[in-house]
């Protein structure tokens, strides 16, 4: 493997993982429709351990404003709606028999402007992340090149190849983020 090969490897690498932290990120900000993820990362205490509620239950959304917790362990119901009442999302859980249903309530405009800022700032916060990554990678080429181990040339046709990596991955940001505020803007 050359040294070109192992920046732009060690570049793809952490910025897509940056980008998949970022859509993680997104995905627990609730826009109209009913999505698991508003409530699958939420901790519940599980036999004295906290535990993601979506290793405790099956999580769905039946419909556009619904979702439905299954939990596997019918002892567990109890604590998870516990977890569900203290979460402050606004969600108002019913238990129906064995199973828990959440009916999701729609965003009112001032709710949604406010979420549409909390989603440009985590996009800001991920093109910052990836302007770091480009200039660690940088500063990793520039020592590289004091030591020997690349040309001058090598030097700047890398760092080209890290900027137009960087662009790439800031465009993605962008399109995720243009994305998620249509879906905030949808009543």
């Amino acid at each position: 493997m050359t040294f070109e090969e192992k920046v732009l490897g060690q570049i793809k690498e952490k910025m897509t993982k940056t980008i998949e932290f970022f859509q993680d990120e997104l995905s627990g900000v609730r826009s109209g429709r009913a999505n698991p993820a508003l409530v699958e990362g939420m901790m519940v205490n599980y036999y004295g351990t906290p535990t993601k509620l979506k290793e405790l239950a099956g999580i769905t959304a039946p419909e556009p404003r619904s979702l439905v917790i299954q939990p596997w362990d019918i002892a567990a119901i109890e604590e998870i709606m516990k977890a569900l009442n203290k979460n402050e999302s606004g969600l108002v859980p019913k238990l129906e028999g064995k199973i828990i249903r959440i009916q999701v309530p729609e965003l009112s405009e001032q709710r949604r402007n406010e979420l549409k800022k909390v989603v440009k700032n985590m996009a800001e916060e991920a093109r910052v992340n990836l302007r770091n990554t480009r200039r660690e990678m940088n500063e990793f080429v520039k020592k590289g090149q004091k030591n020997s181990q690349i040309t001058e040339d090598d030097l700047f046709r890398i760092e080209k190849e890290v900027q137009i990596k960087t662009d790439d991955f800031i465009k993605k940001v962008d399109d995720i983020l243009i994305h998620k505020e249509k879906e905030l803007t949808q009543v």
